[in-house]
């Protein structure tokens, strides 16, 4: 089925050159072109539609006006801002609202690819209610102790951009939205950026200023069903994950960026889960229940009452936030690696490993059920006679984490 694609942009120029651009995907995707937001929103009322790319400086109704009034209408529509040079007041308008953004001048294959990216990830929930859900949300909670201490930090005179990258890299939510921004052109980095201390240098301490104290970019985790211990136990197993993940991919002699994602993608691997805490607790909590008492694994029982696992669920939200491949990934088959198309060793079998070893070393949250390793995948890349040294490893690493 061919995807509703709708373009805004005042320049009839641009538009004309991104039709041009975009041929070859006739045939997959319906392309609609507005030279005016408001039209565009009156076509939003008449039919579904998939993605939205927006131009940021028009006239009118400009383009993160137009993108905010999508989000609230129509919460399931990815939106992309698509802009030339803008200043950060235009940008951190769009901030909550867009997903990714593309710098200007941008080649057919960048912005290709990042529609088909996005499409490929519907795969992996296919209840629509859950994707409107995820595609909403616009920040994730942070664990309230953190969420205080870098409140702290950046309202000091003495605030310190290494600090508030140190903080960040201690917690889910902030490590995500962080690496979103970064990861597209929003503030014209756009780069391949999987460490949030790196991601806050590059961003600095007044835009991290700018988006924390004006835009709130962070909040605190707020959700029923749930003790302060079951909370900071996600926090603690994610941030030991990520340690074991990335002494697992050095062990093997990986290449800096997979050891980078492998740390990245532990610490986010259970983001998902974050998600449905803070809204379907009960139904998250029906799905704890239900492992304890069965013994059966908690994404199994995740699955059985919602349709979804938290590793999808986390998955599609880094995904539309434009994180790289390999993090997405990892994050939706950590449980099930067999599943992932790709052989080879990579941030998702670091995480694999790490997830399980966890357990083995230190013991994880009591309420997630067994960890199970995939032998059969380790033993296809030729790893599974490693798992003893890895274990080795990462107990020398505990104190890190």
């Amino acid at each position: 089925m061919a995807w509703n694609i709708v373009f805004v942009d005042d320049d009839a120029g641009v538009l004309e050159a991104l039709q041009r651009m975009l041929r070859s995907m006739r045939r997959e995707w319906r392309m609609h072109f507005f030279t005016r937001a408001e039209d565009a929103l009156t076509f939003l009322k008449s039919e579904p539609v998939d993605v939205v790319v927006s131009d940021m400086r028009m006239p009118g109704v400009d383009g993160a006006e137009f993108l905010a009034q999508v989000k609230r209408a129509y919460p399931q529509v990815i939106r992309i801002a698509l802009s030339g040079y803008a200043d950060h007041e235009m940008v951190l308008r769009a901030v909550r609202s867009a997903h990714q953004y593309l710098a200007k001048p941008c080649d057919a294959e960048t912005l290709r690819g990042a529609i088909v990216r996005v499409r490929a990830l519907q795969d992996l929930l296919g209840e629509p209610s859950l994707r409107a859900l995820v595609a909403q949300l616009e920040v994730l909670p942070s664990l309230p102790s953190l969420y205080q201490e870098i409140m702290q930090e950046l309202e000091s005179e003495g605030a310190s951009v290494k600090r508030v990258g140190e903080i960040i890299a201690k917690d889910l939510g902030m490590t995500a939205k962080i690496l979103q921004l970064v990861n597209s052109a929003f503030f014209g980095v756009s780069r391949h950026v999987a460490s949030p201390a790196q991601a806050a240098i590059l961003l600095g301490l007044d835009i991290i200023r700018a988006l924390v104290l004006s835009l709130h970019i962070f909040s605190q985790f707020h959700g029923k069903n749930f003790s302060e211990n079951d909370v900071s136990s996600l926090w603690k197993h994610s941030l030991t994950t990520a340690v074991y993940a990335k002494t697992i991919a050095e062990s093997e002699g990986a290449e800096r960026m997979v050891c980078e994602d492998a740390f990245v993608a532990g610490m986010l691997h259970d983001v998902g889960k974050l998600i449905l805490m803070q809204n379907m607790p009960d139904q998250t909590k029906q799905a704890m229940e239900r492992s304890v008492q069965t013994g059966e694994p908690f994404w199994l029982s995740e699955t059985a009452l919602m349709g979804t696992s938290h590793g999808q669920v986390g998955a599609y939200l880094m995904g539309v936030w434009g994180l790289s491949d390999s993090i997405v990934e990892a994050l939706a088959f950590h449980h099930f690696p067999s599943r992932c198309p790709h052989r080879r060793f990579s941030a998702l079998t670091a995480v694999h490993a790490a997830d399980f070893l966890h357990y083995a070393v230190a013991g994880g949250p009591a309420f997630q059920g067994p960890r199970l390793v995939d032998q059969g995948y380790l033993q296809e890349l030729g790893v599974l006679g490693r798992v003893r040294q890895w274990k080795e490893a990462c107990e020398g690493a505990v104190g890190e984490a």
